[in-house]
C-alpha cells in the first residue's frame, strides 16, 4: 500500500504528529486529490488543543485522524461512479458533506443538513499529501486563482454568506463587523467589493486591525478600549440611525449587546460568531422585537450559490485577500503554523501550509517572499 505524509491527531492530548500513513483508498463516489495547499482553521486549533469541544465531537475512539479541511488540489484518481469531476481537475472542497436525503437537503438547504459530516472532523482531512472526498462536494477552481487563495475559499465563503445574508441586498448600505479574526477580515474585503459604503470594524489586536484597514475598513474601533463609545460612534456616522447591517463574528456577550444596540431599526443582524457558553443573553425586546430586526444565523456557506460568488470575486481580481494570508509554511512545519495561530496578542491571520516544497517556493515567489 502506498504511503504518504500527514498531520495526524494520534492521541487524546494537545498536539499532532507529522507521520507516514496509508494513502486513502477511494469509494465509488469519491475522488483522490493531491493537495497543493491547505490552511489552518479555528476548528483545527480546537482539535490540535484537544479542548472539550473536540473531545466530545471526535473522541478518543476515533483516533488516529488526519486534521484539516480547507484545501486546494489536483484530482489524481476518480471512483467508478464519478460522473463530472475528472483527473487533472483543480478543485477545492465544500467541507460540509450533506446526506442528500433529509428535509434540509431536499429543500435547498444542504449547508445545514440534519446529518452533516465535516471533512477533517468526522473523517480524515486534508493536512496530507493526498485526501479522499465525495464528488458531490468538489468545487472546480478557476485556474487564475493561486492555491494559497483557493484553499481559503471555504472560510471566505463563510465571510461572503455573512456579508450578503439571504437577500444579497447590501450595495450602498452601512455595515458594522464585530471581531477581527480571519473570517471577519475577509468579510471586510467582501463588503468593500460588493458595494458596502461605510464599514466599521470592531476588534482587539493591532496586527489584525492593520489588516482590516488594508482590506478596506473605513473605521477601526477597539473593543477592549473605552476611549470611544462604539455604539454612539456608529450612530454618529450613520446619520443617527445605526448600521444597516451588523455582523457578529465574535459571539461574545459584549459583541451581542453592542451589536444589537448599534443596529438600526429594521436592520439585519448576521450571527456567525459562536458563543463560549450557550444559552447566552440578548436584549430580546429592545434589540430584536421592537427594533424589527432581521436575524440571520450563518452556518457554513450556501451550496453552491456562495461558491459561485467567491470564485467570481477571486478570479476577477475584484477581491484581493493577500493581506489576510499572513503566514505560509511547509506542511512538515505545521507546528509553526499552530504556534502562530495560538499566540496572543494576535500576530497572524490566515496560515497556509504546502505539502510540496516546489509549490511552496512558487507561492513565496508570487508573494515576493524570499
Amino acid at each position: 500500500m502506498a504511503k504518504m505524509k500527514a498531520v495526524v491527531k494520534t492521541k487524546p492530548a494537545a498536539g499532532a504528529e507529522y507521520i507516514d500513513v496509508e494513502r486513502p483508498k477511494i469509494a465509488a463516489d469519491q475522488v483522490l486529490v493531491k493537495v497543493r495547499a491547505t490552511s489552518i482553521c479555528g476548528t483545527d486549533v480546537h482539535i490540535y488543543k484537544w479542548d472539550p469541544w473536540s473531545q466530545g465531537r471526535i473522541g478518543e475512539k476515533r483516533l488516529p485522524q488526519t486534521l484539516g479541511h480547507e484545501v486546494a488540489g489536483e484530482v489524481v484518481e476518480v471512483g467508478a461512479n464519478v460522473k463530472t469531476v475528472k483527473v487533472g481537475d483543480y478543485i477545492s472542497a465544500e467541507t460540509h458533506i450533506p446526506c442528500k436525503s433529509c428535509i434540509q437537503c431536499l429543500t435547498g438547504q444542504e449547508h445545514i443538513c440534519a446529518n452533516l459530516s465535516i471533512l477533517g472532523v468526522d473523517c480524515n482531512g486534508a493536512f496530507a499529501e493526498y485526501f479522499a472526498v465525495p464528488e458531490s462536494v468538489c468545487w472546480i477552481n478557476d485556474p487564475a486563482i493561486p492555491p494559497e487563495f483557493a484553499t481559503v475559499q471555504e472560510p471566505l465563503g463563510n465571510a461572503t454568506y455573512t456579508v450578503l445574508g439571504e437577500d444579497n441586498n447590501v450595495a450602498g448600505k452601512t455595515m458594522a463587523i464585530i471581531g477581527d479574526g480571519p473570517i471577519a477580515l475577509l468579510a471586510v474585503g467582501v463588503a468593500r467589493a460588493v458595494g458596502v459604503t461605510k464599514i466599521f470594524l470592531i476588534g482587539k489586536y493591532d496586527f489584525n486591525m492593520d489588516i482590516a484597514k488594508r482590506m478596506g475598513a473605513d473605521f477601526l474601533l477597539y473593543a477592549n478600549k473605552d476611549d470611544v463609545d462604539r455604539i454612539s460612534f456608529v450612530k454618529d456616522n450613520t446619520y443617527g440611525f445605526g448600521a444597516d447591517i451588523v455582523l457578529d463574528m465574535a459571539g461574545s456577550p459584549q459583541a451581542l449587546d453592542e451589536g444589537f444596540k448599534m443596529l438600526r431599526k429594521g436592520g439585519r443582524f448576521s450571527a456567525f460568531g459562536v458563543a463560549a457558553e450557550s444559552p447566552t443573553l440578548v436584549d430580546y425586546n429592545n434589540g430584536i422585537v421592537f427594533k424589527g430586526a432581521q436575524v440571520h444565523g450563518i452556518n457554513g456557506r450556501l451550496m453552491y450559490d456562495t461558491w459561485f460568488r467567491v470564485r467570481n470575486l477571486l478570479a476577477s481580481g475584484r477581491l484581493d485577500i493577500s493581506p489576510v494570508i499572513s503566514h505560509m509554511f511547509l506542511l512538515s512545519d505545521f507546528e509553526k503554523g499552530f504556534n502562530e495561530m495560538t499566540t496572543r496578542p494576535r500576530k497572524s491571520a490566515k496560515v497556509v501550509l504546502f505539502p510540496d516544497e516546489k509549490e511552496f517556493a512558487e507561492a513565496k515567489k508570487r508573494r515576493g517572499i524570499k
